[in-house]
């Protein structure tokens, strides 16, 4: 109903009317999905000549940080961008299909939006930002993140992102499982006094080795790649727990977030691993029917 699709419409001598009627039925009888092809359809046939739009002039993406670090986000993607925008996160999303998954499609496009950033990150192959790679990076005071007793493990608001978000030291603690950290002394007027060398808490040939043995996310039910994987300390380094093949499993992102919020994981002398809710009970997963030929 746009002024320039009737001037379009009259100049070919099509019956809006008709039209009218024609979309209505669409409308009443068939999904919205198809509505919206058909009248797509429609507006494409007044004008098959008409200049191609820029899609770089059609795209746009807004954040909302809120005070608690969570972030909102909206925005508007061409046809052919919201075609590789959705085949990317669906190609996450199918290939993370885990054994006794209850979440919902939202849930699953949200994990698979964040495990196709934490790919992107790791690749190593994204640009640089000011003389370094891409990173997560996390301020934290060092008693904060040490600090794992039960009255203020959590330790809600210790630490701050490269982003200006807020974050708890537990959930600072879970960035450093398998990141570098770096010590920066302050002075008391808030100036830097010494900048400690980086510390990588688990090295490339170390990683390599729980890729080879591991295969896979560990967690039960979950057969993610290695390279979506990060490599988990199962007594955490701030606990004690050495940077060893034999206190490390990989998980994938999501699973990762659930050992840190109360799962654990726990690897048999036999080799293999088990998974435990936070309440104690094991999680198990059946073994498939096998149909004969």
């Amino acid at each position: 109903m746009a002024d320039v699709n009737l001037a379009r419409a009259e100049a070919q001598g099509v019956d809006v009317a008709e039209i009218d009627r024609l979309l209505t039925d669409v409308a009443t009888s068939a999904s919205h999905a198809d509505l919206r092809q058909a009248v797509g359809h429609y507006l494409a046939r007044l004008d098959p000549d008409g200049t191609e739009p820029d899609p770089t002039e059609q795209r746009s993406l807004s954040f909302a940080k809120h005070t608690d670090g969570t972030l909102s986000f909206s925005g508007t993607l061409d046809a052919v961008g919201g075609e590789k925008f959705q085949a990317a996160v669906e190609a996450i999303l199918q290939a993370s299909r885990p054994a006794g998954d209850t979440r919902t499609r939202a849930q699953q496009a949200g994990d698979a939006l964040v495990q196709l950033c934490d790919n992107a990150l790791a690749s190593g192959a994204l640009p640089v930002l000011r003389g370094h790679k891409p990173h997560i990076g996390v301020l934290i005071d060092h008693e904060d993140l040490m600090d794992t007793s039960s009255a203020a493990g959590t330790g809600a608001g210790a630490g701050r992102t490269g982003f200006g978000s807020i974050i708890s030291a537990a959930k600072a603690r879970w960035l450093a499982c398998d990141g570098t950290v770096t010590r920066i002394v302050i002075g008391p007027e808030g100036q830097p006094l010494d900048l400690g060398r980086s510390q990588r808490l688990v090295p490339p040939h170390l990683r390599r080795a729980v890729e080879v043995r591991d295969q896979h996310c560990v967690f039960a039910g979950c057969d993610a790649p290695t390279y979506w994987c990060d490599v988990h300390h199962v007594v955490h380094w701030v606990d004690g727990g050495d940077t060893s093949l034999h206190n490390s499993g990989l998980l994938c992102e999501r699973h990762h977030t659930k050992v840190h919020h109360g799962f654990r994981i726990e690897r048999q002398p036999d080799g293999r691993w088990r998974t435990y809710r936070p309440d104690g009970t094991e999680i198990l997963i059946g073994e498939p029917f096998l149909i004969s030929a």
